[in-house]
């Protein structure tokens, strides 16, 4: 069986996705890139804000286009989506074969298998996780599924219930499975990676033992946290990022927002004071961190002064890096239920505002870097330009497609996936430009 796979949303999402496809490889599929050329397509669908949604609808559609049309036999949609409004779209979608919510998963193969598709359906050999991008040299790890937290603008927990964590062991032999497919990079991702364990009884691990573990059975070079609330961060947890080498000096903390009230009527479990507090103290213990973090503006209520006081804060604080999204009001939610009084045009305006408030104070912190010497994990050769820029990278201060990016030049004969030993010799906004120490790359 030929597999097309149309893979939306977020990181975590990107892992159920090769998680998946990794199933019906074992069931002899073969993944093509080409959707048309497939006897399958399966779309991974997004919920979480208006605009993801129609993206997969119109996922959806394309792929069903290419059944009637062409080669394609069957559609198969999973996902958020799906997960919140499967009869409705069982309804109105008839041209899609299957819909699958995450309980039901279970089921794919053995209905591939029942409608011919998949001619055995028992596995040849174990499912691993196939790769979907162009560079494996960059993988994300899930540790743990679904949400406590309760955010009044959330989703979520509605598609994706309630927290639960991951075995430790399997997420060790996971790593593992990555590191042997080239990963160099791993990406810790959870709806909060401090939630880690909860779930799994006072004795059972928590994110120290994992990340203790991860580093003790692994090679991997970098391992990098993303979505970490700032509870989360223990004294325990702050002392292995300030110890291990391997563990990149980078955080991504969601605060939403800074204004108190608005902190509260989100449903939010922090407020400004100790977020400050909690900035100021990794700070302390770890120098050169690199915190990135979310906003929404235009939340229903946002008055001027307090979208005021979120200016303030971040100008205070000073995140290295820091996403504004706009307020989508997402049915079954709270905040649903709040009236929508910010206009959108409003909302785009601030959104602008902080976005350049932020671009210059990204330039400024990102500026102490300049002058040191750091490694570039290459993600990509090029053709030399004018500067001489051979390959573009990260340095550890720059998560993956996220941030910006880091410009080497004379950097050998490195390839993707290798680092490189570079000077940072200036930054523009979100990038770096950095020259080769010398023309060999480590591996």
């Amino acid at each position: 069986m030929k597999l097309g796979v149309v893979s939306l949303g977020c990181d975590k999402a990107t892992v159920d996705s090769e998680r998946l496809v990794g199933e019906l490889v074992g069931h002899g599929a073969r993944v093509v890139p080409e959707l048309a050329t497939a006897d399958v397509v399966l779309v991974n669908t997004c919920g979480f804000i208006d605009a993801a949604k129609r993206e997969s609808v119109e996922a959806m559609l394309e792929a069903a286009r290419l059944k009637r049309d062409g080669h394609v036999k069957a559609v198969v949609a999973v996902g958020c989506l799906v997960q919140r409004y499967q009869q409705q779209l069982r309804d109105e979608m008839p041209e899609v074969d299957l819909f699958l919510g995450f309980s039901d998963l279970h089921k794919l193969a053995p209905e591939l298998a029942a409608r011919g598709l998949i001619a055995d359906p028992l596995a040849h050999h174990p499912g691993v996780r196939q790769y979907l991008g162009d560079g494996p040299h960059v993988r994300y790890l899930k540790i743990s599924e679904g949400c406590d937290h309760g955010c009044a603008f959330c989703a979520i927990p509605l598609m994706r219930g309630r927290h639960r964590s991951e075995p430790l062991a399997r997420l060790v032999r996971e790593a593992q499975q990555l590191e042997a497919q080239g990963a160099k990079e791993i990406n810790l991702v959870a709806q909060d990676l401090g939630h880690y364990g909860r779930d799994l009884g006072r004795e059972g691990p928590k994110l120290p033992d994992l990340l203790e573990a991860l580093l003790r059975e692994t090679a991997v070079p970098w391992y990098r946290l993303l979505y970490v609330y700032s509870a989360g961060l223990t004294e325990q947890v702050v002392a292995l990022l300030a110890r291990e080498r391997r563990l990149v000096p980078y955080l991504d903390i969601p605060i939403q927002h800074a204004a108190d009230g608005m902190l509260a009527r989100m449903r939010r479990p922090e407020r400004r004071d100790t977020i400050r507090a909690r900035i100021r103290g990794l700070r302390e213990a770890m120098p050169d961190l690199a915190i990135r973090t979310t906003t929404i503006v235009g939340f229903p209520g946002e008055t001027d002064e307090d979208f005021r006081v979120l200016c303030d804060f971040a100008a205070e604080v000073q995140f290295e890096r820091l996403g504004v999204f706009t307020y989508s009001e997402q049915e079954g939610t709270r905040a649903a239920g709040y009236p929508d009084d910010v206009p959108d045009d409003v909302k785009r305006a601030r959104q602008d505002e902080l976005m350049e408030l932020q671009r210059a104070i990204t330039e400024e912190r990102l500026g102490r870097f300049v002058g040191r010497a750091t490694d570039v994990l290459v993600d990509q050769v090029t053709d030399p330009d004018a500067d001489g820029t051979t390959h573009v990278g990260r340095v550890p201060w720059q998560a993956d497609d996220v941030d910006g990016v880091t410009f080497v030049a004379r950097g050998g004969w490195a390839r993707p996936g290798d680092f490189v030993r570079v000077r940072l010799e200036g930054n523009a906004d979100y990038d770096f430009r950095a020259v080769a120490l010398d023309d060999a790359a480590r591996r």
